[in-house]
């Protein structure tokens, strides 16, 4: 699936995405609002993880669905 697809249907992606990454909480979700690069960076900041992964596990996030 791709990210443009998630980011106009992000109400209803909203729950997947805590499901699949339990640290982040719908308020990070709110201040996201389907925008990719935020979500990633929610994702370094909540896991202390590098850019480089945030974009791997979310490519691999949008395989998933």
């Amino acid at each position: 699936m791709n990210w443009d697809r998630i980011e106009g249907n992000w109400k209803q992606y909203q729950g997947k995405v805590v499901e699949h990454w339990g640290k982040l909480t719908h308020d990070d979700l709110d201040v996201v609002k389907g925008k990719r690069d935020q979500l990633e960076g929610k994702l370094q900041q909540a896991y202390g993880i590098t850019r480089d992964q945030a974009k791997k596990d979310v490519d691999e996030f949008c395989k998933s669905l």
